[in-house]
């Protein structure tokens, strides 16, 4: 299949193995249904209610069992519900309101809150007697221990004092639509709510569950809140161009400003991933799901990247497939400029393939080129080039799942089908674009058979030569990767239709598409006891 001694003997099935966090969603699941099982819940006494209740963990993502409340199992049964409410247009949105309760605690007898926000109480007389037992629960997530000590005390060893506080938690599941969660936390600011705290999950089918705790409204009107937000959230979902009032002038006038605008405010910024010379890349997290943050650095903003940073932003904005990197929004407003996409814990095929020193099997292969065909499929469909497809901009899931990423130098193709300007990187790059004539989104067949090539060796392309060498070879010469010679036969016809000088005679990417899914069914039936790079070693895809 490849050229095996210019990989490391480790070959990948690319399949990510049960983590830790797989096993701890186990384990959840199996409090929650220890609990409900042990209170004598009516629901949990229905025949196949264990599979139902294993299934709403299972389309929801490993994070939510990881942040859920196990010992509130209750709530997770209110999240099934809204969830299965979410399904019918009739009782979809379907909303949850209600009054939750948090604390704090203090040491010493300064009486001061741990959170500044909260208001100081006068000290009880007698430390060893609670004060009045709460009547409201605690959020279902929240980073806040022990929330089911709902009373005030003090500590008569520690001094500590337990301070609390009521707010409103607000649930919400409905379709799972792009602008969704930009769009409710502006819902949220315009009622002039402060989100204390948010966790945002999306199910494997297509609904959403977002889960707000709030303040700044009065306990009292619990019924009010909700109806405001009966009202005011069907809006949002039949308006899909809306404009953000909230925004401000000071916004570079080249990027529209929408329902993709990010409140800077709700960014949690983690640690660094990536470095360029105008930015930087951190892993951090957007209402509490794991998001990747491109960030440009406000020195460096010359108009040439603002235009490059707007362009990215409205071609993101544009798209949304399984296979290409989900964009979830943008801060415009300086000097918080950045894209927030989702976080990609597999990390990069450049990554597993230069660095970790990997190669596949053929079945691992054909797996990852059909997931970026349809990727690039897709975004032709769109009119959309790419123009530096390679593998440093393939990105994977926690699932094995890869994405088409990086749109820093992808274009809306003119009307005329053709295009001029160098653009991408040498090594990958066609012919027609390094000669700087006109040329369409043929262009990015040629630079995905080099990519094919790379996952086929584990190689660079033409790691001999420098990229201008490379460049030249290419054009003046005919230049093309050496293709190992045992090679499946088909691959080898793919690769030397996608590289062809003449772009007219590359394949469209749903010929590609076609192709690889036929090549895919053919080694099945064939068995992978005919492909010699057979292994059965499975590494994990996603970071634990």
């Amino acid at each position: 299949m490849g050229d095996t001694e210019s990989c490391s003997s480790r070959a990948v099935d690319f399949v990510p193995a049960v983590s830790r966090n797989q096993r701890q969603k186990v384990a959840v699941y199996n409090e929650v249904l220890r609990r409900l099982t042990n209170s004598n819940d009516e629901e949990s006494g229905l025949p196949g209610f264990e599979d139902e209740l294993w299934n709403h963990f299972l389309r929801l993502p490993t994070r939510y069992a990881l942040e859920v409340n196990a010992e509130r199992a209750q709530d997770v049964l209110m999240h099934k519900r809204l969830l299965q409410m979410a399904h019918d247009p009739a009782t979809r949105p379907a909303i949850e309101v209600r009054l939750v309760q948090v604390y704090s605690a203090s040491h010493g007898n300064s009486g001061d809150s741990a959170h500044a926000d909260f208001p100081k109480k006068k000290q009880p007389q007698s430390s060893d007697q609670p004060l009045k037992q709460s009547l409201h629960p605690p959020p279902a997530f929240g980073s806040l221990p022990d929330l089911e000590l709902a009373y005030e005390a003090q500590d008569k060893d520690t001094g500590s004092v337990i301070y609390s506080r009521l707010m409103h938690e607000i649930t919400i599941s409905t379709n799972d639509k792009p602008k969704l969660l930009s769009q409710l936390t502006s819902l949220l600011s315009e009622l002039d709510l402060n989100i204390q705290e948010a966790h945002a999950f999306s199910t494997t089918d297509g609904y959403s569950l977002d889960v707000f705790v709030v303040d700044n409204w009065s306990s009292e009107e619990t019924y009010k809140l909700r109806v405001v937000l009966e009202n005011e959230i069907p809006k949002i979902e039949q308006d899909q161009t809306g404009t953000n009032p909230r925004s401000s002038e000071m916004s570079i006038p080249t990027v529209p400003i929408d329902v993709w605008e990010i409140d800077a405010r709700l960014l949690k910024y983690e640690y660094k991933v990536a470095s360029g010379p105008y930015g930087d890349t951190y892993k951090g997290t957007f209402c509490s799901q794991d998001v990747a943050i491109k960030h440009f650095r406000a020195e460096h903003l010359c108009k040439k990247l603002q235009k490059e940073f707007a362009q990215e932003v409205f071609i993101m904005r544009k798209v949304r497939h399984k296979n290409v990197v989900q964009f979830i929004g943008a801060c415009t407003r300086r000097p918080n400029l950045c894209i927030v996409t989702e976080f990609m814990s597999g990390g990069s095929m450049y990554d597993h393939l230069h660095k970790r020193k990997e190669c596949f099997n053929l079945q691992s292969l054909l797996r990852v080129a059909v997931d970026v065909s349809r990727g690039m499929n897709y975004l032709h469909r769109n009119n959309i080039i790419h123009r530096d497809l390679k593998a440093a901009n393939l990105l994977v899931d926690e699932n094995g799942v890869v994405k088409v990423a990086d749109f820093g130098v992808a274009r809306v193709q003119d009307r005329s089908g053709v295009m001029t300007a160098e653009t991408g990187t040498y090594r990958w790059m066609a012919p027609e674009v390094i000669e700087h004539k006109p040329y369409n989104h043929k262009a990015d067949v040629f630079s995905f058979g080099v990519m094919l090539w790379e996952l086929l060796t584990g190689k660079v392309p033409y790691d001999n030569l420098t990229p201008l060498q490379a460049a030249v070879g290419v054009v003046q010469q005919g230049l093309r990767p050496s293709i190992p010679k045992n090679t499946h036969p088909k691959l080898v016809e793919l690769l030397d239709r996608c590289w062809d000088r003449d772009p007219c005679l590359r394949p469209e990417f749903s010929e590609i598409l076609e192709l690889l899914q036929n090549l895919q069914g053919m080694v099945t039936e064939e068995g992978e006891d005919r492909v010699k790079h057979k292994v059965s070693r499975k590494v994990v895809a996603a970071t634990g």
